[in-house]
């Protein structure tokens, strides 16, 4: 039986693409008139995957100095 890949080499704009994509479907998806259960389970899968893929980011935080955020 053939493993899954479990390392993928995305770039930072194709991690913005996947994201971007995602909250459009997302905001679709809220936004349409009918209410069915399998969209409302779509909706709650993809910010539960937006969720993901936030907390594996990255920040910068200089190593000397006192940060300073914005």
């Amino acid at each position: 039986m053939p493993k899954f890949n479990t390392k993928f080499e995305l770039s930072v704009s194709d991690m913005d693409l996947i994201e971007n994509a995602l909250r459009a479907s997302k905001l679709a998806k809220t936004q349409a008139d009918v209410k069915a259960r399998s969209q409302d389970e779509d909706v709650r899968q993809i910010h539960d995957l937006l969720g993901r893929l936030h907390n594996q980011k990255t920040f910068y935080r200089p190593s000397k100095g006192p940060y300073v955020g914005g």
